[in-house]
């Protein structure tokens, strides 16, 4: 991973660390890239999420073809994906998926394209066989790697390309960092990079079914009182942690909490028809004014809820720290 530029057109912020969704930049695409083998970032140590070596080009800030044979030197993979440290939308997915069409085409290498159809090749996987023998030449050639742009690395190589717009979206300029942030809080994306932020927060690695979740929130919103969503969910994690279970022990806590909340909610149906009236609806905390979630599958227990609807907008240029 390539992380040591100057950032110019940021005004020379620290671009690694420039936060999208509450998560540095480099955290973003290192987070992609956990299934990795070995991961070297090519620049200046920095604390991370996660352990990564890292390696250093020769001047530092040599260009991205120096910083590539530097962090080349650190592996000895057969395959390598090669990324930036600004892909604010990169998955695992695209990760795995870059090397396993490097197989299957039988090229050099594979990158992405973006919706304009340029190439980005610091979204790629290439063969480090052909890395090293093109890196090899055009030092012979200029003496050196320091300056080289890419494009006369990847114009010698046999190149497959795929057009992802979303994963190739790279952030050089602060409105491409404005554009990250507000996709990442609208209503179809806001939930799941919301929960990925916050495992990655608290160190947890755990997949679980959110929807699960948000259905138990709601049934104890509903059929208990509206603090219950948020107290019910977070023992239901607690009840999943004690048992050291994964996501099976989380799915199982929440039937069985499920079930209680719709007994609950049942007796007081049952009670109400016997005297003849309605049951009165759930209500908030003493001193709560609006309670502690909207009541509806929103995601008023797990914490989720208020991303989208209420969270300000950050500024476009933030703390890049």
């Amino acid at each position: 991973m390539l992380a040591g530029g100057a950032a110019r057109r940021l005004g020379g912020a620290d671009k690694p660390g420039v936060r999208v969704g509450g998560r540095a930049l480099l955290d973003r695409v290192l987070a992609a890239c956990s299934g990795a083998a070995t991961t070297v970032v090519v620049a200046e140590p920095r604390p991370t999420a996660r352990p990564v070596e890292w390696a250093r080009e020769d001047p530092p800030g040599g260009g991205p073809l120096a910083a590539l044979d530097a962090g080349l030197r650190r592996t000895t993979a057969a395959y390598v994906v090669v990324l930036s440290a600004d892909l604010p939308f990169l998955d695992e997915g695209t990760v795995q998926r870059l090397p396993a069409a490097l197989r299957e085409a039988g090229t050099e290498g594979v990158l992405l394209t973006d919706s304009d159809g340029r190439d980005q090749p610091l979204v790629a996987a290439y063969r480090s066989s052909a890395l090293r023998r093109e890196l090899a030449a055009l030092s012979a050639e200029h003496g050196g790697l320091t300056g080289l742009p890419l494009r006369r690395l990847t114009g010698a190589l046999d190149l497959t390309r795929i057009t992802d717009p979303v994963a190739s979206f790279d952030c050089d300029t602060w409105d491409d960092i404005a554009a990250a942030r507000a996709r990442i809080r609208e209503h179809e994306h806001v939930l799941d990079e919301w929960i990925t932020a916050v495992k990655d927060e608290l160190g947890i690695d755990l997949d679980v079914d959110i929807g699960i979740l948000l259905d138990l929130a709601r049934d104890a919103a509903h059929g208990v009182a509206r603090p219950a969503a948020p107290l019910t969910t977070f023992l239901v994690g607690y009840a999943a942690a004690r048992a050291e279970g994964g996501p099976e022990a989380v799915a199982e806590a929440a039937r069985k909490a499920t079930a209680l909340a719709l007994r609950w909610a049942a007796e007081a149906e049952a009670e109400a028809e016997a005297d003849g009236g309605t049951p009165a609806p759930p209500t908030a905390a003493p001193g709560d004014a609006t309670g502690t979630g909207t009541g509806t599958s929103s995601g008023t227990g797990t914490g989720t809820g208020t991303g989208s609807g209420t969270a300000a907008p950050e500024a476009p240029r933030p703390d890049a720290g």
